[in-house]
Formats: structure tokens, C-alpha cells, sequence
């Protein structure tokens, strides 16, 4: 089964839709929020650059095609700076001296 693939609205970058965030203009109240809701979606990188430049050109509006509040610009960049950067990967490395040594028998 094929992934479901989105598109960044700012950098336009195509990746599986659970790496994005999700803004929904809910149907047919026509308000804009986030992750939940049926209607019309937009998506965002969780990255700043993405998060400024549709903030600075009005894009997740024009997407959508209804203003956005203040307020969801306000918590998407909370959420930026409460998650760990995106791709970021945790290394268990152990120390040599946790490790069994081994002999050489010549």
C-alpha cells in the first residue's frame, strides 16, 4: 500500500503525512484549527523557516482560504519550541568499559 504523501505549503517539500502538521478549515463553520476536523487541509514542515514564511506570506490563509487567528500561529510556534528538532535521532552508544574484553590466544 502506498504512503499517504503531502506537500509542505511553504517549502514544498513532499514527505509521509504524519511529518507534517495537519491545519483543517473545519466544514461548515469555516474556522481554522489544528489536527482535528473535517474540510480542507493545509500542511506545515515543523520547522521554523516553513513556520515563518507562511506566516510572513499569508500562506496557510490563502491555502485555506479563510483567515487565520493569531492565536494558531502562536501555538504552532510553542510546539516548535517544545519538540525536538525534526530528523533527530538518539545513538546508544556504550562505553569500552561496560564492554566483555577479549584475548587473544597466539
Amino acid at each position: 500500500m502506498k504512503p499517504n504523501l503531502r506537500r509542505c505549503l511553504a517549502c514544498r517539500q513532499v514527505a509521509p503525512k504524519s511529518s507534517f502538521w495537519r491545519i483543517v478549515r473545519v466544514h461548515p463553520s469555516r474556522t481554522v484549527q489544528l489536527d482535528q476536523g473535517m474540510g480542507r487541509s493545509a500542511y506545515l514542515c515543523p520547522q521554523a523557516d516553513c513556520l515563518k514564511l507562511a506566516q510572513k506570506k499569508n500562506r496557510i490563509a490563502r491555502s485555506l482560504k479563510a483567515p487565520v487567528p493569531d492565536t494558531l500561529y502562536q501555538t504552532l510556534w510553542q510546539r516548535l519550541t517544545d519538540s525536538p528538532p525534526p530528523n533527530s535521532q538518539t545513538i546508544n552508544t556504550q562505553s569500552s568499559s561496560t564492554q566483555t574484553p577479549t584475548q587473544d590466544t597466539d
